[in-house]
């Protein structure tokens, strides 16, 4: 039964429901993603029928040209959103370092669930077990998609040498073990968590190593913004401290107006009430770089805790059950940062960036 844009069933004894219909990117990680929130949700809510329907996006099957280059940046994340935009799905699943930090009108993300371990991870050729980035050969090929873990490390580890390798999960391991391309790889630790892979991860990068990208680590939930019942029932899905995290992250992120084709990274901690925010940007080589810290207080003030207006997005994020007052402070911290960077000369190193990866 289609009544609008909804979809309903009736059950066994008569019973009309609403289903969810959740939607995804195929690929095996986005649906064991999209199934973990899924499950969430189902535990919080028994009552609920949930579909799942998996889609191609455009980042999906271009896969011989650097993400980078795509210069695109809802690239895996546009069809999914002209779904939810017609109605065929009621919310959305992503890897919310995938989202850009300004959304299309009309968006907004629901929920971001509590993160994963958001540290890149080093995966070494069979040939290699047993060795770290630091002892492997001189001019060792490392593969990653990424201007920002190529960056930071090729600093880091001036005797390698970095190429790119695009493909989902499978595809890159598979790239890594079945040719001798590459001596490792580069990949979020999250992912491979998720996949059960964690045996192939033989190192974590630690912040003094490898920053992460922003909101690397967490899902993130889309969903109409006028779809208020939705809203309210994947707000309890959201992590207070993740939320808090990637807000100022992404305020970081658009206030620097980095995307997808420039080196920045993130690092970010809560404790003792205090958000911690280390962010960086750096030259496609690496050898240029700014990096600061700040941190603000996210204690909850003594006054009674006020209603968070649905209308107020903060990045893109629509966090109901979360302080606005302590999201307020996030975000301005992430402002700060960036501002503070900028006045730097972090333009120059970005704008150079910029031009380097568009002309190669």
């Amino acid at each position: 039964m289609e009544e609008g844009p909804y979809k309903y069933i009736r059950d066994g004894n008569g019973k009309v429901i609403r289903v969810i219909r959740i939607g995804t990117r195929k690929s095996q990680l986005a649906r064991i993603q999209t199934d973990s929130v899924a499950d969430k949700l189902k535990e919080l809510y028994p009552d609920i029928q949930l579909e799942i329907i998996g889609m191609s996006t455009t980042g999906d099957k271009i896969l011989d040209t650097a993400l980078s280059k795509i210069g695109e940046k809802s690239l895996f994340t546009k069809e999914l959103e002209n779904a939810l935009e017609r109605n065929e799905v009621d919310l959305v699943v992503h890897s919310l370092k995938d989202l850009p930090t300004t959304l299309p009108p009309g968006f907004t993300i629901g929920a971001v669930l509590k993160r994963e371990n958001p540290h890149d991870a080093v995966v070494l050729h069979p040939k290699n077990v047993g060795k770290t980035l630091d002892t492997l050969p001189e001019n060792s090929v490392i593969g990653t998609s990424s201007l920002r873990r190529a960056a930071q490390v090729k600093k880091r580890f001036p005797h390698l040498i970095f190429k790119d390798i695009r493909g989902n999960l499978n595809t890159r391991l598979k790239k890594l073990d079945e040719k001798d391309d590459f001596a490792a790889i580069i990949l979020a630790a999250a992912g491979l968590k998720r996949m059960g892979w964690e045996n192939r991860i033989s190192q974590v990068l630690g912040p003094e190593d490898c920053m992460y990208a922003v909101g690397q680590g967490a899902l993130a939930v889309e969903v109409r913004a006028r779809d208020t019942d939705i809203l309210e029932m994947v707000s309890l899905l959201h992590d207070p401290d993740t939320v808090l995290r990637c807000i100022a992250e992404r305020a970081f992120l658009k206030q620097l107006e980095g995307g997808c084709s420039v080196p920045v990274a993130v690092y970010t901690q809560v404790k003792d009430s205090q958000l911690y925010l280390t962010g960086a940007v750096y030259s496609l080589d690496g050898s240029d770089s700014l990096k600061d810290t700040m941190q603000t207080s996210i204690a909850a003030s003594d006054k009674s805790p006020e209603e968070v207006d649905d209308r107020v997005q903060r990045v893109g994020v629509t966090a109901r059950k979360v302080s606005g007052e302590a999201q307020d402070r996030a975000e301005r911290l992430g402002i700060d940062l960036a501002n503070l960077l900028l006045s730097k000369g972090a333009k120059d190193i970005l704008t150079v960036a910029r031009q380097l990866n568009d002309a190669s």
